[in-house]
């Protein structure tokens, strides 16, 4: 009797919350939405472990991962799509920049979150544009917070600001 109690009792520990996730956009879709008839190449690169440091000195972010994917626009912009942790789940993202590396456009492709979505919201995501590497990005000061999701606000505007770092130590002048 024991033993069965033990068993039914464990079960529920063991069995997650359920799997939440919405696509927004598609690679494919972010790119045209943000760069409308223009070409895009791709330009991904694997950072060295001295780029990495680097960027987390600029940005007080470590990248989570040595691949980042990006692509050159015609006009000389350039568009990342990259990850970050919410509370839980990854949250995948789009950043736009201009030639002059100022974010063009800020869009949540995926999100994964049971909560905390109101990072996918326009006028949320319009605080971004126009920021630009060394720019005061800090959550509850230069950009504000969202009610429910402060992690993922947090989290997004971290990678904002991990990118544009980015940009400039690994792609300027390419």
């Amino acid at each position: 009797m024991h033993a069965r109690f033990f068993l039914l009792a464990t079960i529920p520990a063991s069995i997650g919350a359920p799997a939440w996730s919405e696509v927004y956009l598609t690679v494919a879709q972010a790119q045209a939405t943000l760069f409308p008839q223009q070409t895009l190449t791709p330009d991904d690169r694997l950072l060295t472990p001295a780029q990495m440091a680097a960027i987390r000195t600029r940005s007080g972010v470590a990248p989570l991962s040595r691949r980042v994917r990006s692509w050159r626009a015609r006009d000389g912009g350039r568009l990342f799509v990259d990850e970050v942790l919410g509370k839980h789940e990854f949250i995948t993202l789009a950043l736009a920049l201009d030639p002059g590396g100022a974010v063009r456009a800020l869009e949540i492709l995926e999100y994964r979150e049971s909560y905390g979505g109101e990072v996918r919201a326009p006028a949320w995501r319009q605080q971004f544009l126009g920021k630009r590497d060394g720019a005061p990005l800090v959550l509850d000061k230069d950009i504000r917070n969202n009610s429910g999701g402060t992690l993922s606000a947090r989290h997004v505007t971290d990678g904002v600001r991990r990118l544009l770092a980015t940009n400039s130590l690994v792609f300027a002048g390419s």
